[in-house]
């Protein structure tokens, strides 16, 4: 779940200029994602994602972290997330060249492992556009 939450937050940056989700809630069954965006997705735009990810998901790309310092991770991430009592040393999380965030959680070695990956649901509301998603197992 969190690997594919990383592409799917990759992407949507990258498609849409939003950032990453400014909420996201990462569960074993489901995930809901909240993106800041000016108009709501079309039903052709989430097919276009649900594609995009499993393409990543199916070229088995390796997942990869660095460790480096706040100062370094500065010039690269918006380090505004960070809790006050975080430590100088930071873990970057690479998801080949589709992803890369500072990040604290556990992922998969490869994308392959992860299964397929579905949006079950999304809503656009007040300016936030919501994707839910899941996985079903390959």
């Amino acid at each position: 779940m969190h690997t594919a939450e990383h592409i799917v937050n990759g992407e949507m940056a990258r498609r849409y200029g939003c950032g990453r989700a400014f909420s996201a809630h990462v569960e074993k069954k489901k995930t809901k994602l909240d993106y800041h965006l000016d108009s709501p997705l079309s039903a052709e735009e989430l097919a276009s994602i649900e594609d995009y990810v499993n393409g990543v998901i199916q070229a088995d790309v390796e997942v990869s972290e660095e460790f480096t310092t706040q100062e370094e991770a500065m010039a690269r991430f918006d380090l505004s997330r960070l809790p006050d009592n975080a430590s100088d040393t930071v873990r970057v999380v690479h998801v080949g060249e589709y992803d890369q965030c500072l990040c604290a959680g556990k992922h998969v070695g490869r994308t392959s492992e992860i299964g397929r990956f579905r949006i079950s649901s999304s809503r656009y509301q007040d300016g936030v556009q919501r994707i839910v998603f899941k996985l079903d197992q390959n």
